[in-house]
């Protein structure tokens, strides 16, 4: 009897002492660790790598710059949007520029070119660039976009352009091939539209390569 009761005060203390072996081990991972207040560790602040085709490709170039890019671009259709973010049939018509990128990625090269830079004092084409970005990541606009640096006055001047929306067509040859714009009331109130106007005009284009 004196033996069986050694035997079970042995047992006795041999589960206490593993009783503490339980509790779950301590994490490798510096991360897993609770935060001095006693929170749960925030999540991780980095910010995944963007993807290739996601990313928004905005410069600040001039009209002669802007120009030279084109030439790049030789035996594909080329869609130069002149547009700002406060003419409102520009931001309008503007999903459809990505649309038609999108239906045609390997024939047709759409660029934007923004012209909200005025050359009034205490700006610069730069000041702009929050705002442009916003509404660029937001279409989806990613293919070639720039926020010109010429005044916009300028750029109207230069092209004989009274006013926006505007959109250069140029061929497979890198010669214009049409402009379209509202300066001769041509388009009624409305205005020209993609679906309408320039999207059979870049179809035709293609039909001809």
């Amino acid at each position: 009897m004196k033996r069986t009761r050694a035997c079970l005060f042995l047992i006795a203390l041999f589960c206490l002492a593993c009783g503490d072996r339980s509790a779950a081990p301590p994490s490798d991972s510096p991360g897993d660790s609770p935060s001095a207040n006693g929170e749960p560790p925030a999540a991780s602040t980095a910010a995944p790598a963007a993807r290739p085709e996601s990313a928004l490709r905005l410069s600040v170039a001039n009209w002669d710059e802007t120009q030279k890019s084109l030439a790049a671009h030789a035996g594909k259709v080329v869609v130069l949007d002149l547009w700002s973010t406060w003419c409102v049939p520009c931001v309008r018509e503007f999903p459809n520029l990505v649309q038609l990128q999108r239906q045609h990625p390997d024939d047709v090269v759409c660029l934007s070119v923004n012209l909200d830079y005025s050359g009034a004092a205490g700006e610069t084409p730069e000041s702009f660039w929050p705002a442009v970005s916003e509404f660029l990541t937001k279409q989806g606009a990613t293919f070639e976009n720039v926020i010109c640096k010429d005044p916009a006055d300028d750029v109207f001047q230069r092209l004989k352009l009274g006013s926006i929306p505007a959109v250069l067509v140029y061929g497979p040859d890198g010669q214009l091939s049409k402009r379209f714009d509202n300066d001769d009331g041509l388009y009624g109130d409305e205005g020209f539209t993609y679906p309408k106007h320039i999207v059979p005009w870049v179809e035709q284009l293609l039909g001809h390569k």
